[in-house]
């Protein structure tokens, strides 16, 4: 990663060009200050946004469930066909 001058002076992170593999852009349309947000989060954190929104990630692996859902998110339904297994 490098570092470069953010508005208000701050330095980020970012990764080097060239090291993401097939790198994409995302176009979602989300509130807008929930952008800003995370946009703040990322800048206090001292990442670009495409870093930290790719460190969430990473972190959202390690809460999901059996179903592939993270825990603080209500569970879908069993699939059809499927029996419900209580786990507590």
């Amino acid at each position: 990663m490098y570092a470069y001058s953010y508005a208000g002076g701050m330095q980020v992170k970012r990764r080097p060009r060239g090291t993401r593999i097939a790198p994409v852009r995302v176009a979602w349309e989300i509130e807008r200050t929930r952008k800003e947000r995370f946009e703040l989060l990322a800048r206090q954190a001292g990442v670009s946004a495409s870093v930290f929104l790719e460190l969430v990630i990473d972190h959202i692996e390690d809460e999901l469930t059996d179903r592939g859902v993270p825990a603080w998110l209500p569970q879908p339904e069993p699939d059809e066909g499927e029996l419900p297994i209580d786990t507590a």
